[in-house]
């Protein structure tokens, strides 16, 4: 067979739409079975490409996969990190096992603050939640 002549069959063949990869591994359809990138959500095109390694995948295989994503917030109740402007002000935060110097009991919150030059430590302070004597410590 010279250059000239062509089969007709083997040019078809090879103008049939896009080359297909294989890829050696399988798995979730919203990772890139190459590089383990997520995909992105399929558009109108053919095929779905990997925007990290290009890895081509055709939208045929997605059909019948439902894409589903929520939004879940936290309730706003009353919180540790919500600090009130009443009394109790001072007790809200972390509890900590720390042994309070005045009354010798277990229990106290803490809070941070940069008081010092930004390349110092923070200043911790700590208060007993039994009878509200506060620390500080400089870390």
């Amino acid at each position: 067979m010279t250059s000239s002549t062509r089969d007709e069959s083997t040019t078809k063949r090879f103008d049939e739409g896009p080359k297909t990869q294989m890829s050696c591994f399988s798995g979730d359809l919203n990772f890139c079975p190459e590089c383990g990138n997520i995909l992105p959500v399929p558009g109108r095109e053919n095929t779905i490409t990997c925007p990290r390694c290009s890895f081509k995948i055709p939208v045929r295989e997605f059909t019948g996969q439902v894409i589903k994503s929520s939004v879940v917030f936290n309730p706003l109740d009353q919180s540790s990190s919500t600090v009130d402007s009443g009394e109790d002000a001072e007790l809200k935060g972390p509890v900590i096992d720390r042994r309070c110097s005045r009354c010798n009991k277990e229990g106290m919150v803490y809070h941070t603050r940069q008081m010092r030059s930004a390349d110092e430590g923070q200043t911790v302070f700590f208060t007993c939640i039994h009878c509200r004597f506060q620390e500080k410590e400089d870390s």
